[in-house]
């Protein structure tokens, strides 16, 4: 008898994402499963549950996903599943919360291209300003672009001790090397952007992070990337469309949420596949993402 891929999805909140339960069917799964109020005092036991029932040779037609808002949860969950496993009944995981583990490899990957293709050079030694680096996208954004050589701020809105402290907690939770930055209006922003070479906006949909008048003091600027496709703009003069298209008459070139979503769509769907035709059990967080991401692209040129 065929057994049915069935792929098991934790919450720790009220609603698992109709957006995940797509992409899973579509990437094969004949059945996804919804749980809520999943957290880290539970999965360890739901892990067991599901893995227990369908015996060593059909266990690997089960998969387990991880979603929810946080993304340090997330993380923690993604290890503790791993954790309960006890092989030969052990499943593949993957933890991609809000979509900010494969939205944030998307966005970094796709100006890791343009800083090659148009500026023939890497994140080495760059300043990166993240742009709502308190929200999940933005602090796995940060994360990723530390860990490629980049001097990162999170930029943070409510005080000197927030922005530390989340940075400090983004830094031990992700291997990161990232700074806190506060930035409460148009002076601020333009004082640090004077000083950055990339900028990424991932704040809330539909608010204009990055006007013109702003845009216009970073002279440094290399890359600007908007992950906001609601109207207005992150990042004025930034399309949603565009990839790689220079910004006004700077040196600076756009990347805008459509080009970076059709990333991120390939990523999460090529991860969800490689969960259900893997040999063996795979384990897939922000690292894995990025990987994915970075191979996506290159298939780009």
């Amino acid at each position: 008898m065929t057994r049915s891929y069935i792929l098991h999805m934790f919450t720790p909140g009220r609603q698992m994402s109709p957006f995940d339960v797509n992409m899973a069917i579509d990437a094969g799964y004949d059945m996804a499963i919804p749980y809520c109020d999943v957290d880290t005092k539970n999965i360890g036991a739901m892990t067991q549950d599901a893995i227990f029932s369908r015996g060593p040779k059909s266990v690997a037609h089960t998969g387990i996903f991880i979603g929810g808002r946080d993304v340090v949860q997330a993380a923690e969950m993604l290890a503790l599943a791993r954790k309960a496993m006890v092989p030969p009944f052990e499943v593949s995981v993957c933890a991609d919360p809000s979509g900010s583990y494969t939205t944030a490899a998307a966005l970094v990957a796709t100006v890791e291209r343009q800083l090659r293709k148009a500026h023939q050079t890497d994140f080495a030694g760059r300043r990166v300003l993240v742009v709502g680096g308190s929200g999940a996208v933005g602090r796995i954004a940060g994360a990723l672009a530390s860990q490629l050589g980049a001097q990162v701020w999170l930029s943070n809105r409510s005080g000197s001790e927030a922005a530390a402290r989340l940075s400090e907690e983004t830094n031990r939770c992700f291997n990161a090397l990232t700074e806190g930055v506060v930035i409460r209006n148009s002076t601020e922003l333009q004082s640090v952007l004077a000083d950055t070479d990339i900028v990424l906006a991932t704040a809330s949909a539909g608010v204009q992070v990055v006007g013109e008048a702003e845009r216009s003091s970073a002279r440094k600027l290399l890359v600007a990337a908007d992950v906001n496709a609601v109207p207005p703009a992150g990042i004025e003069g930034v399309g949603v469309m565009d990839d790689g298209k220079r910004i006004g008459s700077s040196d600076a070139v756009g990347i805008g949420a459509l080009a970076i979503g059709n990333v991120k769509y390939q990523v999460q769907h090529r991860l969800f596949k490689r969960m259900r035709e893997a040999g063996k059990p795979v384990y897939l967080g922000f690292e894995e993402a990025m990987a994915m991401a970075r191979e996506v692209v290159a298939e780009l040129g």
